[in-house]
């Protein structure tokens, strides 16, 4: 249940739910909540789930680890984040985060301004409830992901030649 009235009340395991790839994006608030400030979603990262290296041009991205451990890449830098731990990444920033452990991790990323949910409305998977892990990306959702990415501000970074 979702209740927005002079403020906003999403219930346990609530809100707009898209597999991406293999991890589970549940948005517990998204741009029409807030006035388009901000999108804040809670992220299950499969084992060896993540992102590719990226960039957004349009929005900062805050990540608190809740729970398991995350592989970070913040421009150059490699840390390894866990449960307590929050990182930070202004627009323009290249970024990526993977989950290395054997375990599926827990994140809670906040994006401002709110925007990014649409993209993954747009290339994810609605999770129905049902379905609990999904099979990698397929060369055609990783097709859908590359083009529609552009349209959202977001710059993939293809892995170096060789």
């Amino acid at each position: 249940m979702t209740v927005n009235i002079d403020g906003l009340f999403v219930a346990t395991n609530q809100g707009h739910s898209y597999w991406f790839g293999q991890d589970l994006y549940t948005f517990k608030a998204i741009g029409e909540d807030t006035a388009e400030a901000y999108a804040l979603c809670e992220v299950t990262v499969a084992p060896q789930g993540g992102t590719p290296p990226h960039r957004h041009s349009r929005e900062n991205e805050s990540f608190y680890i809740q729970a398991g451990e995350i592989e970070f890449q913040l421009g150059d830098r490699i840390i390894v984040a866990k449960a307590g731990d929050f990182l930070h990444s202004p627009k323009g920033q290249m970024h990526r985060f993977t989950n290395t452990t054997a375990t599926p991790a827990k994140v809670l990323i906040w994006v401002t301004p709110a925007g990014f949910e649409k993209f993954i409305a747009e290339v994810g998977k609605a999770f129905d409830g049902q379905v609990k892990t999904m099979p990698p990306l397929s060369a055609e959702d990783l097709e859908k992901i590359l083009s529609t990415a552009p349209k959202y501000g977001i710059e993939i970074i293809p892995p170096p030649a060789g």
